[in-house]
């Protein structure tokens, strides 16, 4: 028995990532991170001068699995550029020592030239 029900975490993260061209969901704030992998992203995002939304998962528990479901991912922080995932911490440490993070943001024109 399928019922619509439309879950308003996901409806929330879905407006968030729709009015906002990079969002990171993480734990705490950006100027206030409340664990290592959210303020690695930060100093990331930061480094490259890109401006980001910044989404506390820790203000609700809906929002917290919301996230997670939403995405499919197991873990947070999670970083979303121009309505895509693009992964967790792990990866965007990963995409940023490529130059692969700073070429996706390039060319979504996301960084200042």
């Amino acid at each position: 028995m399928t019922e619509a029900h439309v879950d308003p975490a996901h409806e929330f993260i879905a407006k968030t990532v729709d009015e906002h061209a990079v969002v990171l969901f993480m734990k705490g704030v950006p100027d206030q991170p409340q664990c290592g992998f959210s303020a690695t992203v930060v100093q990331i995002l930061d480094h490259l001068g890109v401006d980001f939304a910044g989404v506390n998962v820790l203000q609700s528990d809906a929002l917290r699995q919301g996230v997670k479901s939403y995405s499919d991912w197991p873990t947070i922080p999670q970083l979303y550029v121009k309505g895509e995932f693009v992964g967790g911490c792990d990866i965007i440490k990963e995409m940023y020592a490529t130059g692969e993070l700073k070429t996706l943001l390039s060319e979504q024109g996301l960084l200042a030239a």
